[in-house]
């Protein structure tokens, strides 16, 4: 009995932290509605936003940027928190970055859309999805912005509820910028003419509108007209306060197939597909159920009063309601889901509990193609796999079963190979290669990514050296976490590693953009320390993030590369081009080399040396290859080889290298 009591008290003790966090958060965003609604200077109101905003949500920093009036850039509006004073009021191309995703796809951008990403975008962002939260401020007709938050307080990551409470102060913010903007154009207006006053009406009208259209988007999905995430977590959440100890299921369903469906028959299709399995779905339910769109081709489904056997019966339902053969845009089209189910009070007792069992449960059934799986305490807790992996990620590590490949870099002034980037390839011991998508994110999420890149700058300097011997003078490239080089030994260890290879030049560490928002000051320490070791630093993947111009003007970098996603459709996309371009010249004006990755074509290439790029690596030079076949790839190679002097190569092995 006791033990039956403490139990009830850490439940109650836990719903009223959450009703008091609820309650602290709905107070903020209330106080905030009445503060910026009852201010009209632009200036103030986006000070006032991104200061709100901040303390909502608990980031580091805030920005606010916003579109201009012709939609080809946005600007830096305002921000608050650390790190400001170096990006506010700087202006970048419409399509650059993450704010870019938005724009394009018209969504938030937090960790939970990398699922929906393509390879190619998920490669790009990644690794600072987490830390990064970006909601659109929807205006009457096009964006206005976005409201970016930038590393959680005392770290972390953010969360869903950051998301959702920011959606829901975006809405209020836009109006109020909206407000402003239209105050803007009144006080013109009445230096104008006397119209200014008709038009504030209708401007007033029209944000009215838009108000309640807001209002109803923040609870419901505008495509298949059932709630959303926010709206089935609030139900649910309400539904277990009430309920006690009576049992519930929570019901994850996953429609099987669908990006494909979308890719080969159009996203037509692929709307037209979860219109109508929303509406199967709601047909197959008992009007006491609640059914949500959580996300993409995502289904949640909450059973009130269901055990076991019930919560089976019903997902059996929803299964046969998609089994039946769906006619869409002319095309017949079979439609599987899986389904994972999480019990009440069994698998949880809160919300975020029981949609993470569900969604394991959910996986389990599409991994054992069983279509239904109910959440076990024992074999799912783990997640699938996931020990699985950091075992094989450890024995690959001691069995050396990676590898380095190395792809060429040619500078283009001379057409001469002066350089590689070192690129890790697994090969596992039944012979089957693993992507390296898929394990460079477990090492990091294993805690294995720094041994593993101690291995590789081990294995980059050794290469160097060898091929100094053989009178190649390569600089060689290798790509190394943020994470690892803000560690506290990175200095140390480098150093040993570098006196024990006799390495004092020719070696580039590649880092990605995402560091200007880290702890600038240590960066900026230690890349002055790997200079004076003559080791370069080259920015990867430019283009992709949130770069301070500023500072990049101030840190010891050599290079910037341009990311690939901008260089393969720069022949066919206007935007695309003008980046390049943008970049090549901005690389030029700081003094900077510049390397284009993706090159797949000549026509790519002849373009590059015409904009004055410095050097490129793609496909149409050469993939990444093994040492043995890149060095044959030498000896037949159109391109020349970058080689030593006989004076310089007497000196390979006796604390010095040449080489450039």
């Amino acid at each position: 009995m006791t033990q039956r009591t403490n139990e009830d008290q850490n439940l109650i003790a836990a719903l009223e932290l959450q009703l008091r966090q609820r309650d602290h958060a709905i107070g903020l965003l209330r106080e905030t509605a009445f503060a910026v609604g009852s201010e009209l200077d632009l200036d103030k109101v986006l000070q006032l936003i991104v200061d709100r905003a901040r303390e909502l949500i608990s980031a580091e920093t805030v920005l606010l940027p916003l579109l201009n009036p012709d939609c080809d850039e946005y600007t830096y509006r305002a921000g608050s928190g650390a790190n400001i004073e170096e990006i506010v009021g700087e202006s970048l191309p419409l399509d650059f970055g993450v704010c870019g995703w938005v724009w394009k796809h018209r969504r938030p951008w937090w960790r939970g859309v990398l699922s929906e990403l393509s390879v190619q975008e998920k490669n790009l962002w990644e690794k600072e999805a987490g830390t990064l939260l970006l909601v659109p401020l929807v205006g009457r007709q096009h964006f206005l912005g976005g409201i970016a938050g930038l590393n959680k307080s005392g770290g972390g990551e953010f969360t869903e509820n950051d998301l959702q409470l920011l959606e829901l102060f975006a809405g209020q913010a836009a109006i109020a910028i909206e407000n402003a903007m239209a105050m803007e154009g009144v006080e013109l207006a009445k230096r104008e003419a006397e119209q200014a006053q008709g038009e504030l009406q209708r401007v007033n009208k029209r944000l009215s509108a838009v108000n309640q259209e807001l209002e109803y988007l923040s609870l419901y999905d505008e495509l298949t007209g059932l709630p959303n995430r926010s709206l089935f977590r609030d139900r649910v959440t309400k539904e277990i306060e009430q309920r006690g100890d009576d049992s519930a299921a929570l019901l994850i369903v996953d429609i099987d197939r669908f990006q494909e469906i979308n890719d080969t028959l159009g996203h037509e299709v692929g709307d037209e597909l979860l219109r109508v399995a929303a509406g199967r779905f709601v047909k197959a339910l008992d009007p006491a159920d609640t059914i949500s769109r959580m996300a993409g081709d995502e289904f949640a489904v909450l059973l009130t009063g269901a055990d076991t056997q019930s919560a089976m019966t019903s997902a059996r339902g929803l299964l046969a309601v998609l089994d039946q053969t769906l006619h869409l845009g002319g095309h017949e089209v079979a439609v599987t889901a899986g389904i994972g189910i999480a019990l009440y009070p069994q698998h949880g007792r809160d919300i975020s509990t029981l949609l993470k069992h569900a969604d394991v449960a959910m996986l389990v059934a599409k991994r054992d193609k069983v279509g239904i799986h109910v959440f076990d305490d024992q074999r799912d807790a783990g997640g699938p796999g996931r020990f699985a992996l950091v075992r094989d990620l450890r024995e690959a590590l001691d069995a050396e079963e990676f590898e380095l490949y190395y792809q060429p870099k040619v500078e283009l002034a001379t057409s001469t190979i002066t350089g590689v980037e070192a690129l890790a390839r697994w090969r596992r011991k039944d012979g089957a290669f693993v992507p390296p998508d898929m394990f460079i994110s477990a090492l990091e999420q294993t805690g294995l990514i720094q041994r593993f890149t101690w291995w590789a700058l081990d294995t980059a300097m050794r290469q160097r050296i060898a091929w100094l011997k053989r009178r190649f003078d390569l600089r060689v490239a290798v790509n190394v976490p943020i994470s690892v080089i803000m560690d506290s030994q990175f200095m140390p260890e480098l150093s040993r590693l570098i006196e024990r290879h006799g390495v004092h030049g020719g070696i580039t560490i590649e880092i990605t953009e995402n560091v200007f928002f880290g702890d600038y000051d240590h960066l900026n320490a230690v890349l002055s320390q790997l200079q004076g070791f003559g080791i370069e630093c080259s920015i990867d993947d430019f283009g992709t993030g949130h770069s301070s111009l500023s500072r990049l003007r101030q840190l010891p970098v050599a290079e910037i590369k341009i990311d690939r996603s901008f260089v393969m459709d720069m022949l066919q996309s206007k935007d695309d081009a003008v980046i390049v371009k943008s970049t090549i010249d901005l690389g030029q004006n700081l003094g900077l080399k510049v390397v284009a990755e993706g090159v797949e074509n000549v026509q790519t290439l002849q373009q590059l040396y015409r904009l004055r790029c410095d050097s490129v690596q793609g496909f149409h030079i050469a993939k990444a290859l093994p040492v043995a076949e890149l060095e044959a790839f030498f000896a037949h190679s159109k391109w020349a080889v970058a080689r030593l002097g006989d004076a310089e190569s007497a000196t390979v092995g006796k604390g010095g290298n040449g080489g450039n």
